[in-house]
């Protein structure tokens, strides 16, 4: 049997080789698979193909992010609770990728049931769907401060992680209304179906190549099963993880609201729901954003690197501004493209930054990486939430009736969500950012 390798201790080399690299960057485009469906196209898909109103379907994601606010927490403990030959994260992996497909193709099926029959499936499905993709995601964060202790290594891990999770993103939205369509063949009910099974089996063979590769290296027995009460204690005093916790949840919820309202603003305000996927295509600058992430680490912090995303996000927003109320596409795309790489770069540094608050626990005699991890998925699903609710809310108050002309108020609640509601956001953001104190986790971790 291999020896334990605390955490904390000074070992500069590097642990992990490319295979394994590889697979741990492919979890996050497995998850990716299912997930973006999720954010971009679910809204659209139960008020305009399974025929649930917005008012109803607001309801519904706050239901679901309420019991994730809980989920997020309970996985976050079981993975800390975990004893297993396989370690804590791992096996997290093997456990639930099955049922996390189950259930992604579930949500996407449209039985012929009543209105109320109807209500009561998509409960059931999402709030499975979502307690699943927690328990599938969230140990890809939990398990990467224990592959290494190289802090440029762990950055390496990130960036592989998000630039595949990344590029998954963009082939879910260039890729999905198109795949729609091929299946459906005008029927969009059984195209959405036949997609979320494509890329349910994909999604299977990638998160178990991810269990069978990756390994967790680096544990401290003494303190790896510490009692919530010792968790709580240090979660309290670790202020980085406080901070970027927040920055977390905004991130997700300027994202879950510009997601979800493209495709209305394109189907609606400019009259052409065909250049979503042009649209979309866009977003692959943020593979660009995410691989400036290695160039400049080496230079300046990681503070100020996702300060430096978070500005480049802004004024990519603004650009978007001038395209939507000059109406000149060109300049619209251009906004994407800028707004883009700046989220590349914010996106592919939060696992990496949570990776220093759990081992800044560490240093403060509480190994708990389930716990402190979950806050990505609390920030992922309580985000999600508050941009659907904030989206059907302002929809259903403002008029909307699904595939009919939209009126005004309607239209200028479109803009209002793809335009001003994430330039607040991003402003929010950067403010946010500069309390991170991360001199407080170096002077610790690098001793």
């Amino acid at each position: 049997m291999k020896p334990v390798i605390k955490m904390g201790q000074r070992n500069p080399s590097w642990s992990t080789r490319w295979p394994e690299r590889i697979s741990y960057g492919l979890s996050d485009a497995a998850d990716n698979l299912v997930f973006q469906m999720m954010t971009t196209y679910l809204l659209f898909f139960y008020t305009d193909v399974y025929g649930l109103s917005p008012s109803a379907v607001a309801i519904l994601f706050v239901v679901a992010r309420i019991a994730d606010v809980a989920e997020s927490f309970i996985i976050g403990v079981m993975i800390d609770a975990t004893h297993s030959r396989f370690g804590k994260s791992r096996p997290f992996f093997l456990w639930y990728a099955v049922p996390y497909v189950v259930f992604a193709i579930l949500t996407f099926i449209t039985p012929n049931f009543s209105y109320g029959g109807k209500l009561a499936w998509a409960y059931f499905t999402y709030l499975g769907l979502g307690f699943l993709y927690t328990a599938v995601n969230l140990p890809i964060t939990s398990i990467l401060p224990t592959m290494s202790q190289n802090s440029r290594e762990l950055t390496l891990l990130g960036v592989i992680r998000q630039f595949f999770g990344s590029l998954v993103q963009i082939i879910v939205a260039v890729f999905t209304l198109p795949l729609v369509a091929f299946f459906g063949h005008g029927n969009q009910r059984a195209g959405f179906l036949g997609t979320i099974i494509l890329f349910g089996v994909i999604s299977l063979f990638l998160i178990l190549n991810t269990f069978i590769h990756v390994r967790e290296r680096f544990a401290n027995p003494n303190i790896a099963h510490q009692p919530i009460k010792s968790v709580l204690a240090m979660m309290k005093r670790n202020q980085p993880w406080i901070v970027i916790s927040v920055s977390i949840l905004l991130y997700w919820l300027v994202t879950a609201i510009k997601n979800q309202t493209t495709i209305y603003y394109f189907k609606y305000v400019m009259g052409n729901e065909n250049l979503v996927p042009y649209a979309n295509s866009f977003t692959f600058t943020s593979l660009i954003g995410v691989l400036l992430i290695m160039r400049i680490t080496e230079t300046q912090s990681k503070k100020h690197t996702m300060i430096s995303g978070i500005i480049t996000a802004f004024i990519g927003q603004v650009v978007i501004a001038f395209g939507v109320y000059l109406k000149m596409i060109a300049v619209l795309f251009g906004g994407i493209f800028i707004n883009s790489i700046g989220n590349g770069i914010v996106i592919g540094l939060v696992s990496i930054m949570i990776a220093d608050t759990i081992r800044y626990g560490v240093s403060m005699g509480v190994q708990a990486e389930g716990i402190l991890a979950s806050t990505d998925d609390f920030g992922v699903n309580v985000g999600l939430g508050l941009g659907g609710l904030i989206t059907a809310g302002l929809f259903h108050v403002s008029g909307y009736v699904a595939n009919h002309t939209q009126n005004a108020a309607t239209i200028t609640m479109i803009n209002v969500n793809y335009v001003w509601i994430p330039l607040v956001i991003y402003a929010v953001m950067f403010f946010v950012m500069r309390l991170y104190d991360e001199r407080q986790i170096l002077d610790q971790i690098d001793n």
